[in-house]
């Protein structure tokens, strides 16, 4: 099920930074005629950390209507006090989500035996699948192999969103690539991942290039390296620039510019620079999409 094209979908906001709902609806119908395999509602690049937790909780029951059933939700439901995240993961599972997103803490640095209890409180007190997501470059804390491994017996942790290096990735997939699905967190590796044992991409680049992404993912499960690095060839430009700014500043502008959104962002996060309109424009020509 968690295999393929999993876009980590932006949350839409009015000008003013109300969420709106018409522009979420349109968003799931037009990543279902693109082929994306998966909606992740509600996580780092849908604006989690700005979200209250009513609006964190309606997002993810809308995005479970809207979708029907026709293509999986996983929510994202991490947080870094453990009984938070498993408040936002009961919600979830409440509201019908197939699966669960759970970041590693951030901000506070647990070791590698807290993040193993943290993980398995929410495994072991809410049933649904879990998949974990280990960010560095964001938490500030590393979840290991050696932790990824313990964490890989538990029957409800299906899979691990990691976006840290290919390397990782690698040894990962060596490691309990036999037990859970290993996940890239990062669209400029994600074919290399896939073609290496990976299942698929939690991807930014996915928002405004969906298709692609998605028969990206298809070639490379597989086994076409020509064709997902084909792919891949003319979508980098795209992965770059979607990153100038912190995300998910650039890929909000950019699904904005395709009309499927308007423009609005919550503080701190502010609108795309001036300076950035071009690079972001001008790759999004060469991806095919303008």
């Amino acid at each position: 099920m968690f295999q393929g094209s999993m876009v980590a979908l932006v949350t839409p906001m009015s000008a003013t930074g109300e969420i709106d709902y018409a522009d979420l609806a349109r968003l799931v119908e037009f990543h279902i005629e693109q082929g994306t395999d998966a909606l992740v509602a509600v996580g780092t690049t849908g604006e989690s950390a700005t979200l209250s937790f009513a609006e964190h909780n309606d997002v993810i029951r809308r995005v479970v209507e809207l979708a029907d059933g026709r293509i999986p939700v996983i929510a994202g439901t991490g947080a870094n006090a453990t009984l938070e995240a498993l408040h936002l993961t009961e919600s979830a599972a409440e509201a019908g989500v197939d699966a669960c997103l759970s970041v590693v803490p951030y901000y506070n640095k647990p070791t590698q035996e807290g993040l193993y209890r943290h993980f398995c409180t929410i495994a072991d007190r809410v049933d649904i699948p879990q998949i974990l997501y280990n960010v560095p470059g964001r938490t500030s804390c590393d979840l290991l192999p050696e932790t990824v491994n313990r964490l890989a017996d538990h029957p409800r942790i299906v899979a691990i969103k990691e976006a840290s290096t290919l390397e990782r990735i690698q040894t990962l997939i060596e490691l309990c690539g036999d037990r859970i699905a290993i996940i890239s967190g990062d669209d400029p590796f994600a074919a290399e991942a896939i073609l290496a044992g990976g299942r698929g991409v939690i991807s930014v680049t996915a928002n405004v290039a969906p298709r692609a992404v998605h028969e990206l993912c298809t070639a490379a499960l597989a086994g076409d390296r020509e064709v997902a690095e084909r792919i891949d060839e003319r979508l980098h430009p795209l992965h770059k620039a979607l990153f100038l700014e912190s995300s998910p500043i650039p890929v909000k502008w950019a699904v904005a510019q395709l009309g499927l959104i308007g423009p609005g962002i919550r503080l701190p996060l502010t609108p795309l620079s001036e300076s950035c309109h071009a690079q972001v424009h001008a790759a999004m020509h060469s991806a095919g999409l303008l």
